[in-house]
């Protein structure tokens, strides 16, 4: 299908923010750790748990209260996602030694890093990389924030992971 905009940042956004996330870009990775301060700041969260990845933990973290620690009511987390897929706003999150999984499941602030180089078109595009190497242990596709209506029909937000999805788009 036709993809909801010109750009893949911009058709990735378009579905995305359609599903409840929220976006915020910056223009390097450097510029991470004030954007997480930003939404950290709005929604009144003190810190976050922070993905034990490399390219985070060279950021400069100064002011923003990190732990590598991930608790069963954590209210917010900081990861990196492999792929965005345009086609449907969704997140590709796999599993590895520096990568716990219940990183996207606990934290009720899911906060994600997500590098426009890394956009795909569409899911299969996804699943042929995913054919060329490794397969991994887990592998998730976020596709916004968790809510379901199945309680009474009211809206639970939160009910089978995190409650609030914001991308940082590098």
């Amino acid at each position: 299908p036709a993809l909801a905009g010109p750009t893949l940042p911009e058709a990735f956004a378009a579905k995305a923010t359609a599903l409840g996330t929220t976006i915020d870009r910056v223009a390097s990775m450097a510029e991470v750790p004030l954007a997480a301060r930003r939404y950290l700041d709005q929604h009144g969260l003190p810190g976050l748990a922070l993905q034990q990845a490399p390219d985070l933990l060279a950021l400069d973290w100064t002011g923003i209260a990190t732990h590598p620690g991930l608790a069963p009511d954590e209210p917010a987390a900081l990861g990196l996602a492999l792929h965005g897929i345009a086609e449907g706003g969704s997140l590709v999150v796999h599993s590895g030694p520096d990568a716990p999984i219940l990183l996207s499941f606990l934290p009720l602030h899911h906060l994600i890093v997500l590098r426009e180089d890394s956009l795909l078109a569409y899911l299969e595009d996804y699943a042929a990389r995913l054919s060329a190497r490794a397969i991994p242990r887990n592998a998730i596709l976020i596709t916004g924030p968790s809510g379901t209506t199945d309680i009474e029909g009211s809206y639970v937000r939160g009910a089978h992971g995190p409650g609030y999805l914001h991308v940082i788009l590098v």
